[in-house]
């Protein structure tokens, strides 16, 4: 559901930029009370993890579409709404600056559709309601599955009204929106269930950590040296291998368009795009999750490659395993990054309250 520029105006997504600048710096400063050295790492290897799952296209039966982990939800129950926020935020941004997926003027839509309803709304407002009182495997299924739905249906009635104020003629809002909730639903709940499935798991090893990130807490003593190394196996076994057997069908959003208006992309011509669209062939150093080539023969070559990849299955690919990896990396990398600047800021606001 990660949206091209071309489908924001210029207007549009400015605005969504300036909302997630406001979202993010309020989250920044709630996040410092429970922020502690164990959280950031966990942060990171959530972040990296994510990043990897959403490689991950699986096919939805029946209507030659596929769909992905949106993620929010997992990174809400595990980090806390607005830790998952952010570690959302820096996944989508990095997506949008190194692969190329997802626009940069679309990028402020991009993490409100992704990020906001799932944290925000899905995880506080319905999720913690299912396992309040009672945690169990039927509650964390329930509370998953129910949450997932609801977010991811926000999301995607949220980005038909985007482009519905973007003035985009070619999305019929009726019609788009006929398209985008039904195939939303169905991702939805295959999202609720893998989700539950991994919080099931995290639950019956490490519960502290679950109770922690409910009750906005510190993880403290909690041990989670064996979470961490779990998840950054997965990072490289998902990243690096399973991202070979990603679904070639158009995701949900490009099915809805295509069977919209007949194709999977909107042509745009203004300015404000046009310089959008050349920062990002210069910042993406990995398009679409593969090797760049500069000269119009090696391109020629890699498309072929590329053609070739997309009709086999599972698509065996060089780039796709190194994009896998390094993209998680990065994403461990800037999230900890990020993690460790609020934990120094918090410490220097503490010693200055302290001498004051």
């Amino acid at each position: 559901m990660h949206m091209a520029d071309a489908l924001i105006s210029p207007l549009v997504g400015g605005a969504m930029v300036a909302a997630t600048t406001g979202a993010t710096a309020y989250s920044i400063k709630k996040v410092q009370n429970d922020m502690d050295e164990k959280k950031i790492p966990l942060m990171g290897v959530m972040g990296a993890f994510i990043f990897a799952v959403q490689m991950i296209n699986f096919s939805i039966p029946g209507t030659g579409s596929s769909g992905h982990l949106g993620g929010g939800l997992l990174l809400a129950i595990m980090l806390g709404p607005y830790g998952g926020f952010l570690t959302m935020a820096s996944i989508l941004l990095i997506q949008a600056l190194l692969f190329g997926d997802g626009g940069l003027l679309a990028y402020g839509c991009n993490v409100f559709n992704l990020g906001f309803y799932t944290c925000f709304i899905a995880y506080p407002l319905i999720y913690k309601a299912f396992v309040k009182k009672r945690v169990s495997p039927g509650t964390i299924m329930a509370g998953s599955l129910v949450s997932s739905i609801v977010g991811l249906q926000f999301g995607a009635l949220s980005v038909v009204f985007q482009t519905f104020l973007s003035g985009k003629t070619e999305l019929p809002i009726g019609t788009f929106i006929m398209f985008m909730q039904p195939i939303h639903l169905a991702i939805g709940i295959i999202e609720g269930v893998v989700t539950a499935a991994v919080v099931t798991f995290i639950w019956n090893s490490r519960p502290e950590i679950l109770d922690k990130a409910a009750s906005g807490e510190k993880l403290g003593e909690v041990p989670i040296k064996r979470t961490l190394i779990g998840l950054g196996a997965a990072v490289l076994i998902v990243g690096g291998i399973l991202s070979w057997f990603a679904s070639a069908n158009p995701d949900g959003l490009e099915w809805s368009m295509l069977k919209t208006f007949g194709k999977t992309e909107i042509e745009t011509n203004s300015d404000i795009h046009k310089i959008m669209s050349q920062v990002q062939s210069k910042t993406a150093q990995l398009p679409d999750y593969g090797f760049k080539s500069d000269d119009s023969v090696n391109t020629d070559k890699n498309e072929n490659e590329s053609s070739q990849a997309s009709e086999a299955w599972p698509a065996v690919n060089t780039g796709t395993s190194f994009s896998g990896i390094i993209g998680g990396a990065v994403t461990l990398g800037v999230v900890v990054l990020a993690g460790g600047i609020i934990s120094i800021i918090k410490r220097r606001k503490l010693n200055y309250k302290s001498r004051i």
